[in-house]
């Protein structure tokens, strides 16, 4: 993979109420990544951006909310969700990765 690439891979953090809960508890990051990505290319960028280790990657395509306005029928774009385990005692601070 090149250096392009895997700088492409993570499009944004995803913060909810459980990815906070799941981080917490199992040391375990959401992200919002590109739809074609894959496990080994989501494990190598996460761990080339913020240098830790990471144990495993799980990956989940997430459907787009089908919505209506002004009595038009419209969609929401599908994306792909990136959730990332890492090993013990390795956290991601997203205000220094953001900063740097």
């Amino acid at each position: 993979m090149n250096k392009e690439r895997i700088l492409k891979i993570l499009q944004s953090p995803h913060i909810s109420e459980k990815s906070t809960r799941i981080a917490g508890e199992g040391n375990q990051y959401v992200f919002k990544v590109i739809k074609d990505a894959t496990k080994p290319e989501v494990k190598s960028a996460v761990e080339t951006v913020f240098g830790v280790k990471v144990r495993s990657v799980n990956l989940m395509n997430v459907k787009g909310k089908t919505r209506s306005f002004k009595m038009r029928a419209g969609k929401r774009a599908d994306w792909k969700k990136a959730y990332v385990r890492l090993n013990d005692g390795e956290v991601i601070e997203f205000a220094e990765a953001s900063a740097n």
